[in-house]
């Protein structure tokens, strides 16, 4: 028996199982290589903003900035994506996210940082919808819950690599000295996704536009216009997504509140970090087995599930008052990630072919200006009521699970046409 050509074939296999390619892989150096240089530097911006004198409002701002761009970039990306296509888009939004880090670098005052932050601190949010516009092209049907699933994981490499980098920049060359180097390194990785992205993602193939979209001139990619051709089966998921997503975000800011200064026996600082690696470890292990499973059925019960476990974790922190009781609430929390990259292969699914990339920005455009006030919402009642503002948050949860349940379609008992 030739044992390298049985080893030979079982790679090729876990490769085929994982949606593993040329292109594929492309993406996901792009991804682990501009996002570690994001997040090595992005996680101690506010120290480095109090260094260079910039204050608790200049910090403030930033953040407002964050939560703002990540919700606006996340449409113009996709109609880039769409315009020129998704391998130039890319390119376009590795050069932006160059520019910014090589800002910070030359110029160090807080101004320089505010200025370059807005040009890389959303890369993630800009780039996303021309990167699931790219796996659905180059992927077969039945490979785009696994491919989306691996993106999923895969960029939580950086998110937790990259800050410990981060962190010994600092250590080792102090506050301010730190974080530049740490951005220099963020400018080399930037670069060289650039040219891996370029030589290994594959030239564009757009789809044509179907005649009935042509002939009805509604080739438009303006929101108005975009929202019109969104599917029913689309707007159910948005609208119960937008609860969901209220249950998730109004006590978000307050949960490590809640473990370390509220329950009955508060964590300290390690064990909280602890509680955050159960929720991350939890969330990688599930999704490949799920992504195996979601691709090959209906997604409706996958994504319902998921809304299920975001609304049940605020009502099972309400009940957590020990560190033993919090480690089951963050292993459910882990655990909502269940049907998170199913919930945007749908959306793909549900977007026209002509463009995907539009529709998912705006279905994320849409979404997150409605969230955004969840964070108000949960702080205005945070400061009433800590407990009141879970409950709140479980109702939330309770209305998008209970719609999305008797209301949600799948694309396959979706009866609107597939191209509008």
């Amino acid at each position: 028996m030739n044992s390298g050509g049985s080893l030979s074939d079982k790679i090729r296999h876990a490769a085929g199982m994982l949606a593993l390619n040329r292109s594929t892989l492309g993406i996901f150096a792009m991804v682990i290589l501009v996002g570690m240089g994001e997040k090595m530097a992005e996680r101690f911006l506010p120290i480095y903003l109090i260094s260079l004198g910039g204050g608790a409002m200049v910090v403030g701002l930033m953040q407002a900035m964050d939560n703002l761009l990540s919700a606006v970039y996340v449409y113009p990306g996709g109609y880039l994506s769409d315009r020129i296509g998704t391998k130039k888009s890319l390119l376009v939004f590795n050069l932006v996210a160059i520019t910014g880090f090589g800002l910070v670098v030359l110029i160090p005052s807080w101004q320089a940082v505010i200025i370059g932050a807005a040009l890389f601190i959303s890369w993630s949010a800009i780039s996303l919808p021309a990167t699931m516009n790219l796996m659905y092209r180059i992927l077969p049907e039945n490979k785009r819950t696994m491919g989306v699933s691996v993106h999923a994981l895969v960029r939580r490499i950086p998110m937790a690599a990259g800050p410990v980098i981060g962190g010994f920049f600092i250590l080792r060359w102090g506050e301010q000295e730190g974080v530049r180097l740490a951005f220099v390194l963020a400018f080399v990785l930037a670069v060289a996704a650039l040219i891996l992205q370029q030589k290994m993602i594959p030239d564009d193939q757009r789809p044509a536009v179907p005649e009935q979209a042509k002939s009805s001139g509604s080739v438009s990619h303006s929101p108005w216009t975009m929202f019109k051709k969104m599917r029913p089966a689309m707007k159910k998921l948005l609208a119960a997504d937008i609860l969901i997503r209220f249950c998730e975000q109004m006590p978000y800011a307050f949960v490590v509140i809640w473990c370390m200064k509220i329950v009955a026996q508060p964590v300290n600082a390690m064990q909280f970090g602890f509680l955050t690696a159960i929720e991350m470890t939890t969330a990688i292990l599930v999704y490949i087995p799920v992504a195996w499973f979601a691709g090959n059925s209906a997604k409706k019960p996958f994504v319902m599930v998921t809304f299920v476990l975001f609304t049940l974790f605020p009502l099972i922190l309400l009940y957590s008052q020990s560190f033993p009781s919090l480690v089951f609430a963050f292993f459910v929390r882990g655990l909502q990630e269940f049907g998170e990259p199913t919930r945007k292969a749908l959306i793909m699914d549900l977007a026209p072919d002509y463009c995907r990339g539009a529709m998912f920005g705006l279905y994320y455009l849409i979404r997150d200006f409605f969230v955004a006030a969840a964070a108000l919402i949960g702080a205005l009642i945070w400061q009433k009521n800590p407990e009141f503002c879970l409950i709140a948050a479980f109702c939330f949860g309770v209305a998008g699970s209970t719609g999305y349940a008797f209301f949600g379609t799948d694309l396959s008992t979706d009866s609107s046409n597939k191209e509008i």
